[in-house]
């Protein structure tokens, strides 16, 4: 514009050249409006100078600057949703067309501009409006992008949520179900009063460590607020398998249950503890419930390139069927030797947490001989002194 400005102004065409001066300030007035984040003030003031200037333009100078009323009417359906504000345009730009395409010619202001220049004005105006709709179609194709990642995001927090729901759950229930169990005896007086004592000690180490497993549920909470999020660590394998077996120390005692332990002291994990917890309380729940009472449990791990823990059970087993569909959604968890019921989810989770520490989950499994779950993490560097030194 400036530089028609210039040229018009050479030619003799001093109005026009005024407008084109107009132009480009108002150009230049839309950048600083820009600038200060004033970006309603400056799509007012260019639609409606533009318009204005537009059509004195082509009724007094023809010089194809109706197709740059065009342009205007384009950007407007585009960037507002106000049909009043879109009709109002539209009307406006409409009117103004037809006025400058049916007004008769006459020169009273300036000398008519060259044939060149109004080809060259349509050529300019046409190709603005591939331009402009190719712009927008960017943009709203980013918008869908965007909005379509965030839906994603939302579905995968969305299934976070369920998994953290699945872990409190399944490690609260146990706690639960044994003071359940251990109140229901005191309420029909099935426990002898030389008992009470002892049981009483049994009811205080089940609430002291339900309370641990809420605290660990609330610092699972805490850190999965964006999603759950592997961070491992090197760290010791027996400290965690000594919480676990703490955490089911009152099944254990009542379905008689013997454990054989072989975890050799200097076995070192490189993984997220949290997550190892979650998949070996899984694991030991799953054989816990579905050995027979006065049954045997191993949980065995060796050391060679890599970390190997067994956990095997020589109770209840598994069809080929029910292995086909374990670690799927269409699995059909079955009632263990005592009634307990399973969800599914857990193994589900298994799965999940191990691929996510770069380990590798396989089963066996044959009915009434048992299961073993064999889990491969990646072998840590840790020594007793510094795992007691970290905590």
């Amino acid at each position: 514009m400036f530089l028609y400005c210039v040229l018009n102004m050479v030619q003799g065409r001093h109005v026009l050249a005024a407008l084109n001066a107009a132009t480009t300030c108002i150009s230049v007035l839309v950048l600083i409006f820009h600038k200060y984040r004033m970006y309603l003030s400056a799509r007012l003031v260019l639609i409606c100078t533009s318009i204005f200037i537009y059509t004195f333009t082509g009724v007094y100078f023809h010089n194809g600057s109706e197709y740059f009323l065009l342009n205007i009417l384009f950007i407007v359906i585009l960037i507002y949703d106000n049909k009043w504000i879109v009709g109002s345009v539209s009307l406006l730009v409409i009117t103004a067309f037809m006025l400058i395409v049916f007004m008769p010619r006459s020169w009273y202001l300036a000398p008519p501009v060259p044939a060149e220049r109004i080809w060259a004005n349509v050529a300019v105006s046409l190709i603005f409006i591939v331009v402009a709709l190719s712009f927008f179609k960017h943009i709203q194709s980013d918008y869908q992008r965007e909005i379509e990642q965030q839906h994603q995001a939302l579905v995968s927090m969305n299934k976070d949520k369920e998994k953290l729901f699945s872990i409190v759950a399944h490690d609260i229930r146990s706690p639960l179900a044994t003071l359940e169990s251990l109140l229901d005896m005191f309420r029909r007086g099935q426990y002898p009063r030389n008992d009470m004592e002892e049981a009483a000690d049994m009811l205080y180490k089940k609430v002291s460590q339900l309370g641990v497993t809420l605290d660990n549920m609330l610092r699972w909470s805490t850190r999965s607020m964006k999603g759950i999020q592997t961070r491992p660590r090197h760290f010791l394998l027996a400290p965690v398998v000594t919480e676990v077996l703490l955490f089911f120390e009152g099944i254990i005692q009542q379905k008689q249950i013997r454990v054989d332990l072989q975890i050799p002291v200097t076995a070192a994990l490189y993984a997220d503890r949290d997550q190892v917890s979650v998949i070996l309380r899984n694991l030991f729940s799953n054989a816990l419930k579905f050995s027979y009472p006065g049954g045997n449990i191993e949980l065995i791990a060796e050391i060679t390139d890599e970390i190997v823990i067994t956990v095997t059970d020589y109770g209840v087993g598994m069809s080929a069927q029910q292995l086909s569909t374990l670690f799927t959604s269409h699995q059909h968890p079955g009632y263990g030797t005592g009634g307990e019921r399973g969800t599914g989810l857990g193994l589900l989770l298994c799965r999940e947490f191990t691929e996510q520490n770069d380990g590798v989950i396989k089963v066996k499994s044959h009915p009434e001989s048992g299961t073993s779950f064999t889990l491969h993490f990646v072998k840590g560097d840790f020594s007793p002194e510094d795992d007691a030194a970290f905590n």
